[in-house]
């Protein structure tokens, strides 16, 4: 089955087809040998394969000026127009590049930095992210504040010193234990409510008052973590933006997390619906006039999907976003949850029992992560509130005052 939407158009131009073919030759050239065990691996679900090797294929990229595409060449990056990073994002999802180690620093708080941050923060912090030499976490969800992140409780308190000192607790926070940097949303004005109040931070992560502790997840692995701040300091000049303008950068960041690097996201995707293609030739099953509908309709889906994340980018150089871009996470979380359902239901009575076999390990990775997929980044009723109210203009949900 081919990738939906993910052959090159007869259509594109020249020099977009000329830098396609280096893009797949270089991945060709260089996903081999010691990194060739990272063909498809390291994506969600399997984001604890491999990490120091991954860091290793994260500065492999770095020399061949692979990282940060898309940033201003001012910031290292290649400053590449949206067509071609789709181009670099899908011919590296096709060569099988693995789950990258670098990608809050380069999809995230890099490009934050770059909006928000002083020249000092600019020069300290973004060639380590270009180079591959700094990892990033994102520090985000509480336990009370998932979904409803304006309701953060982690404190940041101003000492005589002009540091800051953060007390509290994120959990769910991505592979934190193999990062170096976390950017912390806190309260930082006593009796704030909400979105008002808030800070954010960037602070190191080896240091007194941190203390990291790994989430086992119902797929074995423990790529989560909790991560709790007692008294941990974050220095005067690592605050990005101005206190009390904390919402402000961590809702821009949320902007950039829905860009150009959908498209990749959704080659991994044709590569998961493939395998399940696959695995159901070998049982039988795609006889079975159900399933093959089911499959029918899980390769529409993503061709719909690839459509609308085209849509939403901006028709100009800059990596600007629509309206359209509201819908993007509730569409792919619930086919992707589908998807995963549609590969237990492939592998039968057979996948009901933990396996290491390559062929079923995988299948059953899909099915427990995307269990989670509708819930975290904003659970679906988040998100079907910002398309009413944001997207259509509907009132608002009546919300508690106290």
């Amino acid at each position: 089955m081919p990738a939906p939407g993910g052959e090159p158009s007869t259509e594109e131009a020249n020099d977009d087809r000329a830098f396609r073919a280096d893009v797949n030759a270089w991945m060709q050239a260089h996903l081999s040998g010691p990194f060739a065990d990272l063909q498809h691996r390291g994506g969600p679900g399997d984001e604890e394969h491999a990490p120091a090797l991954r860091k290793d294929w994260e500065r492999e990229l770095a020399k061949g000026g692979w990282t940060c595409v898309g940033w201003p060449r001012a910031h290292g990056g290649r400053e590449l127009s949206i067509q071609q990073q789709v181009i670099f994002h899908e011919e590296y999802a096709r060569a099988g590049g693995p789950g990258r180690m670098g990608h809050i620093g380069e999809g995230l708080i890099g490009p934050a930095i770059i909006a928000y941050g002083t020249p000092e923060q600019q020069q300290r912090f973004l060639p380590d992210i270009v180079a591959g030499r700094t990892y990033w976490a994102q520090g985000y969800s509480e336990p009370s504040a998932g979904s409803d992140l304006a309701n953060v409780q982690t404190k940041a308190v101003l000492g005589e010193d002009g540091r800051w000192r953060v007390s509290g607790q994120k959990i769910w926070t991505s592979l934190a234990h193999e990062s170096d940097w976390i950017f912390v949303l806190a309260r930082s004005e006593p009796g704030s409510k909400g979105n008002k109040g808030l800070i954010f931070l960037l602070m190191k992560l080896d240091q007194p008052g941190i203390d990291i502790r790994p989430i086992r997840q119902i797929s074995g692995g423990c790529e989560f973590n909790e991560v709790f701040f007692d008294e941990a300091i974050c220095e005067a000049g690592d605050v990005l933006g101005a206190p009390g303008d904390g919402w402000k950068v961590a809702m821009g960041l949320l902007e950039i997390e829905r860009g150009v690097s959908t498209l990749g996201q959704q080659m991994h995707f044709a590569f998961e619906l493939e395998t399940v293609v696959a695995a159901a030739k070998r049982s039988g099953r795609i006889c079975q006039p159900a399933m093959r509908s089911r499959i029918a309709q899980a390769w529409m889906g993503l061709v719909v999907m690839r459509d609308n994340a085209l849509r939403m980018l901006a028709d100009g150089s800059e990596l600007g976003l629509r309206r359209e871009a509201l819908i993007y996470k509730y569409y792919w979380s619930n086919w992707h949850r589908d998807l995963g359902k549609l590969a237990m239901d492939v592998l039968g009575p057979e996948g009901s029992f933990i396996s290491d076999d390559p062929v079923t390990r995988p299948l059953q990775q899909l099915f427990f992560f995307s269990r989670a997929d509708t819930i975290y980044a904003g659970t679906n009723e988040i998100q079907l509130n910002l398309i009413a109210e944001r997207g259509l203009g509907m009132p608002r949900e009546v919300r508690p005052t106290s």
